[in-house]
């Protein structure tokens, strides 16, 4: 099998994504003579994803969460096929015929404001990264000075030089963060934020066990009229089910987040907020600039997801909260060490480990994948910029395996499984019939309309 250097070189020409894969997909394509056998290729692919990853897998991704068979099947819809261009009402819309559209996205729109008690919301974001670009487009001109959390700490690229922020030009200064405790330095903060007046201070981190102190940044940088923008991408549904902190109570004035992790719906992003104000900018921001035919069979299936997460919220995110809690303390009992041990582990949906000593993020994110335990690499806060590929951490969330019906007990199981892998070196074959064993049992998905709370 040539390696990608070698792939490339052949070739001649510069390829982002792995080269050999996408050879192989060509040679795939190639070998096929009409369109169904085109057809059953992919399919057939996407079949055997279903039956490993969502049969036979212990799926531990944060950023990942099943949704409902209600949910599910909106996504297939026929209202998919529909453009719906414009703010909701007639007037407003460039096309005719979609008052039935018109009502699915009220239903949505107004499912949001009461899942996070919000006066505005706006469903119409594809992604949530597209959120971040509507509050840069909306709230700041390039120039501008905001503070954001270094990927170290767990900040996320969409805040950062390399993501939406850097894209608007906007100038960007590290928010300063306890490595030890997981959280703002307030005090070091206290000193900062006066010398740079950032317009925007943004709490956007990938990788957060505790929250934040929104009520005193608020107030250090409201002397200056600055705004605090929180950034719940992975926090959302725990913040919808009262498990976490209320940023926009607490003086944050954007919310903006993904619906397909914590949040338990289809890839997507939400925004809401309070101040009428700023509802202008923002809606404009959002059309026309960055968003326009906006996949309504989405937000049929966000609408719905809303309404589960009104319904079940508080007792599906506070299990997911104490299965992450569990699952760190049994994988520091076997010798893996956990940050954020001496604070009772976490207290959002991750729970994050130093695997250094056992080879590192990538490579054993790798390994546990081959017995079908499927977690990722991640950064450490002493992590140095030539670790991004290969960094010290891994990163494990609960809301899978949480929404599939497990608790306490069947975290304490999955740590004996990372464990045999990693402190007992057993071989990642010799684990993976138990872990499909396990898990097949598990296949359906509770705290919905479908089939209510796990017994």
């Amino acid at each position: 099998m040539p390696t990608q250097q070698q792939v490339e070189q052949n070739s001649g020409q510069f390829e982002v994504h792995d080269p050999t894969i996408l050879a192989g997909a060509r040679r795939i394509i190639e070998a096929c003579q009409s369109l169904e056998e085109m057809q059953a290729a992919v399919v057939a692919a996407v079949k055997r994803n279903e039956e490993w990853r969502g049969q036979r897998c212990i799926n531990l991704l944060a950023p990942e969460a099943p949704t409902s068979p209600t949910v599910r099947a909106l996504l297939a819809s026929e209202v998919g096929t529909r453009a719906a261009e414009g703010h909701i009402g007639a007037v407003n819309r460039w096309f005719a015929g979609t008052q039935y559209i018109d009502e699915i996205e009220a239903l949505c729109m107004e499912l949001l404001k009461k899942a996070f008690r919000a006066n505005y919301a706006d469903h119409r974001l594809i992604a949530s990264m597209i959120g971040n670009m509507t509050v840069y487009t909306a709230l700041a001109e390039p120039g501008d000075i905001i503070m954001s959390a270094a990927q170290p700490v767990g900040g996320h690229s969409s805040n950062r030089p390399d993501g939406p922020a850097g894209v608007r030009g906007l100038n960007i200064v590290d928010i300063p963060f306890d490595p030890v405790e997981l959280e703002v330095d307030l005090d070091l903060f206290r000193r900062m934020a006066p010398l740079v007046r950032p317009k925007l201070v943004t709490l956007g981190l990938s990788m957060t066990l505790f929250p934040f102190p929104i009520r005193a940044m608020h107030d250090i940088v409201a002397e200056w009229g600055a705004r605090i923008f929180f950034d719940g991408a992975h926090q959302l549904g725990l913040v919808a089910g009262g498990q976490f902190q209320d940023p926009l109570r607490e003086g944050a004035a954007v919310m903006t987040g993904s619906a397909g992790k914590t949040f338990s719906g289809p890839q997507s992003g939400i925004i809401v907020w309070d101040d009428p104000a700023l509802t202008e900018p923002m809606t404009h921001a959002i059309f026309p600039v960055l968003a326009a035919t906006h996949q309504v069979n989405r937000v049929a299936a966000l609408a719905v997801s809303a309404a589960e997460m009104i319904t079940f919220g508080q007792a599906y995110m506070a299990q997911i909260v104490r299965n992450a809690q569990a699952l760190g303390a049994a994988l520091q009992e076997r010798g893996i060490p956990m940050l954020g041990s001496h604070k009772g582990f976490t207290r959002t949906h991750q729970t994050i480990a130093n695997v250094r000593q056992f080879g590192g993020g990538l490579e054993v994110a790798q390994r546990l994948a081959r017995a079908n335990l499927i977690t990722n690499k991640n950064l450490l806060p002493d992590d140095q910029p030539a670790d991004w590929d290969r960094p010290s951490g891994l990163r494990l969330g609960t809301i899978e395996v949480t929404r599939l019906g497990m608790k306490e007990a069947e975290m304490e199981t999955i740590a004996a499984f990372i464990g045999r892998v990693l402190v007992e070196n057993e071989a990642p074959e010799s684990v993976l019939e138990e872990v499909i064993e396990f898990r097949l049992p598990y296949q359906t998905v509770y705290y919905c309309a479908d089939n209510g709370l796990p017994a």
